[in-house]
Parts: C-alpha cells; sequence; structure tokens
C-alpha cells in the first residue's frame, strides 16, 4: 500500500477527533497502549466471528483470515510496546463506540443485508483507529511510538477499504454506498456524544 496519508477522502469520517483526545493520550500513554491492546484481540475476534456466522462467502474467509492474522499480529506489537516500557496488560474495558455503532447493525430481512452492515461497522472502527493513530504519530515526542502508529495508520486504511469492497462482492454498490453514508452520519454523533478520554483508543 502507498505511505500517502490517510485523508478525509479516503476515510470520509464527517467528525475529526477532538484535538483534546491526543493531548490527552500522550499523557495516558500506559492506558492508551492498553486499550489499544484489547481493540487489535477484538478486531481479530470480530474476523473470526464472521468467519464463523457466514462460512459459505469463500471470499470472505478468505479475507478475513488474512486480516485475524494480521490483527492478531498487531496485539502482538502492542504487547511488546507495553513490556518495554515496563507495564502490564491490565484488565479489558468496555468500548463504548463500538457497542454504540454495534447497535445499528440491522437485525432481520436478508442475510446478506445484514453481513453488510456487519462489514460497514467493521470498516468504521478501521477508519476512525486510523484516524486517532495517525494523530498519535503526528503528535507524540515518543520516535519509536511514531513509527509504530505509521506503520498501522497504514494498515487500517487499508482494512476499511477491504472492508467496504467486501460489502460490494455481496451486495449492490449503491445500497452499500449509501448505507455507508447513513452509517457515516451515526458514526459522527456517537463521537460528538461521547467526551475524550484518557483510557480509551475510540
Amino acid at each position: 500500500m502507498s505511505t500517502t496519508q490517510p485523508t478525509k477522502t479516503i476515510l470520509r469520517l464527517e467528525l475529526p477527533t477532538d484535538p483534546r483526545w491526543v493531548n490527552i493520550a500522550e499523557k495516558n500513554i500506559e492506558e492508551i497502549l492498553v486499550d489499544h491492546a484489547y481493540c487489535e484481540q477484538k478486531a481479530a475476534t470480530s474476523g473470526i466471528s464472521l468467519i464463523v456466522k457466514y462460512p459459505d462467502k469463500e471470499r470472505l474467509v478468505d479475507e478475513m483470515t488474512e486480516l485475524v492474522a494480521e490483527e492478531w499480529s498487531h496485539f502482538e506489537r502492542v504487547m511488546e510496546q507495553l513490556k518495554k516500557r515496563g507495564y502490564k496488560l491490565g484488565r479489558n474495558r468496555p468500548d463504548e463506540y463500538v457497542v454504540e455503532l454495534a447497535k445499528h447493525i440491522r437485525k432481520g430481512g436478508k442475510r446478506e443485508r445484514q453481513l453488510m452492515d456487519h462489514l460497514l461497522v467493521n470498516a468504521l472502527i478501521e477508519a476512525r483507529s486510523c484516524e486517532r493513530f495517525k494523530l498519535l504519530w503526528k503528535n507524540i515526542q515518543d520516535e519509536e511510538l511514531q513509527k509504530f502508529y505509521y506503520e498501522l495508520m497504514v494498515s487500517e486504511a487499508g482494512h476499511y477499504v477491504s472492508f467496504v469492497k467486501l460489502a460490494k462482492e455481496y451486495m449492490p454498490a449503491d445500497e452499500v454506498d449509501a448505507r455507508l453514508k447513513e452509517l457515516l452520519a451515526i458514526e459522527a454523533d456517537i463521537i460528538r456524544s461521547l467526551e475524550p478520554r484518557p483510557d480509551r483508543m475510540h
């Protein structure tokens, strides 16, 4: 993938992160790294869940198999950063952002429509993570973490694009685009409603 910085044009997020977030994140980097580790773990688990739920979708299974391996490698890399700094994994914390976003995955109706919603919600989580990683890369003083978050930023942008393309594999492109537009507006409202926290990646 190109090393071009992900932009609003690519990610299409409607509301940028509150600039206060990166300031409190840097001052609480242990908490941020712990939460980040769990985010990568949950991303891998989400990919496994999609494989289990849709084993008949060959393209989905192939792509999620690769994604799960990559997300788990990210988890291992975050764990390395924690250990280097003398930190421990600590407890898991509920991710209010993901919980609220997941409420908009529609139940009932066509199986493929449910799959589309799952894929697009995952796409938006990746997009927001990418945006947060970009902020960390550009603003924190720790040079090792700058490089680390640049690499992960590029990876998450690729995941976002892959999830949207995969949704279009199983549903008409115009329907996917329309639903993505709806979910982008919902995602912005969720971000607007959440206070920046020193112990959360999202």
